[in-house]
């Protein structure tokens, strides 16, 4: 038991009082001459007796009544440390991920647990609270309650490593001062949980969804093209066996394009496969009606109308297979003899081909080592019995290598990098028993560059860096049959599109974007993103024919948006949330070592105000008191003997 004022204990001195009063009182007994002295004598005995008792009683009644009110005034209490540390800093971690949408014994998960602090939080003080996107420091119970309400969710979800750290930050540096992080999640799992610290203490409630049901559309890719018809495979999944079909919409724009029905009754993940017309393009959205996670039920993508990519080729040797491969649609192709070289179309250009040049004049080297710095792309097919110094300076600008010599040998090219951006998605799976071209001579090259083809032992065929490639053989028919192989098509097409990495069929918000766009734009001039309701300007770098867009926190919402040059359009871009919030794979907050797990808002409140309860002893003491008083008066008024 502790006191309000303890200073006022002192007056229990005053008891010294009454007990001398009564130890040393001045009136005596005095003598009268009576007939039958013995039996008075007697009587005499038992009255001093009785009125000694009596006066005894009342004097530890009237001590004890006296006692009771000093202690009164002094206001004794109970109360635990925490209760009485008057340096308390409370922050509240509310998760507001996608996650949260799905459905408890109260609605949403995120809006009841919005309506608990609403009615929880005390009307008294400020609070720090945060949640995956938004932090607020010292906020009013008012306008905390303002700011819960209009609380929407987020593709962001902080890990529980991620959660302390922002809460340490917010903390304030005294060390003597009671933290306490109350942290409001349904815990999916992203990680394990870390090892917490002594300096501030963890609250947990876990949120638990009734059911765990959820279908989602996962992903959507391309798997073959031929120019104005495109084959689209749309991948879905159910969390559990549906015993139910879902009708899953194609829109093109506003246009309802197609409509399929989907059963999940056998399987919980199915493909469907859609073919669009797409020859001005196609601004996509697949959308399905399930009512558990909202956000996973649209995926937005974006299928441009091909750029024409500009290709130069410079030979000494035949040309055929090159006019055969870039005199087709998407390709502007034009050819020049190295005796005759066109410079200033050179900057105008995607790509650039050096096909078989007995040697490299000074000034193509200069011209062709500007054209690699502002994002070209070039491939160099080297001459038999070339001049190796020309070529050498120009692998030395373009940090290629250095060619060593030609060496007279048949060689099979077997090894493929499948891994390899130009054949990332070109093989279905890797190939062992390939039909692999073979040369009859070929060079030694010192590069510290990965080889993108290669012999039987390792030594390259063609490798690269920067969007520039060399082959270390010529592609004329009496070297080697590569120019009739089926690697020739996706490795010179391949290196051609690397000159312009147009823009993706979606890409996920809140990761790293870039890509390029095939625009020429003017000193002054900017691209920006915008839709009907959100404008950005992306962070950009201008090339000669090309801007390279990057993108990271912007936008936050998924969708498709334009990509403008003032006011006229250029290309559409599609972005659509990351999908993993739809897995529900959650962890179970009780295995978090040193945190107190609550079943929910209103039970953690409830331990909240349990030990910051002050209880008060006062009242008691004061009634003690009068009773005191009163037991003194009926034994006054009643004990006469």
């Amino acid at each position: 038991m502790q006191f309000k004022h303890p200073e006022l204990l002192y007056a229990l001195f005053l008891l010294l009082i009454p007990i001398l009063i009564h130890l040393f009182q001045l009136r005596r007994f005095q003598k009268v001459a009576f007939t039958n002295v013995a039996f008075l004598k007697k009587v005499s005995i038992q009255t001093r007796k009785s009125s000694q008792l009596k006066k005894w009683f009342i004097l530890l009644l009237r001590l004890l009544a006296i006692a009771a009110l000093v202690i009164a005034f002094a206001e004794p209490f109970k109360a635990s440390k925490i209760a009485l540390d008057s340096n308390k800093e409370t922050i509240v971690y509310l998760d507001n991920s996608f996650s949260m949408e799905a459905n408890g014994a109260n609605g949403t998960l995120l809006n009841a647990a919005v309506q608990d602090l609403v009615s929880q939080i005390p009307l008294n003080g400020k609070i720090h609270w945060f949640t995956n996107t938004n932090t607020y420091r010292n906020a009013s119970a008012q306008q905390l309650k303002k700011d819960l309400l209009k609380l929407t969710y987020s593709q962001k979800q902080l890990s529980a490593n991620e959660v302390l750290l922002k809460a340490e930050q917010i903390f304030s540096d005294d060390a003597v001062s009671n933290k306490r992080l109350i942290y409001i999640s349904d815990f999916q799992q992203k990680e394990e949980f870390p090892e917490l610290k002594n300096t501030f203490n963890v609250d947990a409630v876990h949120l638990k969804a009734i059911r765990e049901q959820n279908i989602a559309i996962d992903t959507a890719y391309v798997i073959s093209s031929n120019g104005n018809n495109t084959a689209l495979k749309v991948r879905l999944s159910a969390k559990e066996i549906e015993q139910k079909s879902v009708s899953v919409s194609l829109y093109n724009g506003a246009l309802l394009s197609s409509k399929v029905a989907v059963d999940f009754s056998q399987n919980k993940s199915q493909d469907i496969l859609f073919s669009l017309e797409n020859k001005e393009g196609f601004k996509g959205s697949i959308t399905i009606p399930d009512p558990s996670l909202s956000y996973d039920n649209s995926l937005y993508f974006s299928i441009n109308k091909p750029s024409n990519l500009k290709v130069l080729s410079i030979n000494t040797a035949n040309q055929d297979f090159l006019q055969r491969m870039f005199k087709s649609e998407g390709f502007i192709y034009t050819s020049q003899s190295a005796n005759n070289i066109n410079y200033s179309i050179i900057p105008k250009q995607n790509c650039i081909v050096l096909n078989e040049l007995k040697n490299i004049p000074t000034s193509l080297i200069n011209a062709l080592r500007e054209f690699s710095q502002k994002g070209g792309s070039l491939l160099i097919i080297p001459a038999n019995n070339a001049e190796l110094s020309s070529y050498n300076k120009l692998l030395a600008t373009l940090d290629l290598g250095e060619l060593d010599q030609e060496v007279f040998e048949q060689r099979k090219i077997t090894r493929i990098a499948f891994d390899h951006p130009l054949y990332l998605d070109v093989f279905e799976k890797r190939i062992a028993n390939f039909q692999f071209p073979k040369t009859n001579s070929f060079y030694t090259i010192i590069s510290k560059s990965p080889a993108i083809l290669a012999f039987e032992d390792a030594k390259p065929f063609l490798l690269g860096t920067n969007n520039s490639y060399i082959a270390t053989a010529a592609f004329n028919k009496i070297t080697n049959n590569f120019s009739s192989s089926p690697l020739i098509v996706p490795t010179l097409y391949n290196i051609a599109r690397q000159s312009l990495q147009t823009p993706k069929l979606y890409y996920t918000i809140d990761t790293p974007v870039s890509f390029a766009v095939g625009v020429a734009l003017a000193q002054d001039e900017i691209l920006n993103i915008r839709d009907s309701i959100v404008n950005f300007i992306p962070l950009q770098q201008t090339k000669a024919n090309k801007v390279i867009i990057s993108t990271t926190e912007n936008p936050i919402k998924s969708g498709t948006f334009t990509i403008e040059n003032g006011e006229r359009f250029i290309k559409n871009i599609s972005y659509n949330y990351s999908r993993d919030e739809g897995k529900s794979i959650y962890v179970d907050a009780k295995t978090w070592k040193g945190v107190t797990v609550h079943k929910n808002i209103t039970s953690l409140f409830d331990a909240i105000a349990n030990e910051n309860k002050i209880t008060d002893f006062w009242k008691w003491f004061a009634l003690l008191a009068l009773l005191f008083l009163i037991a003194e008066m009926l034994v006054l008024k009643f004990y006469r003997k």
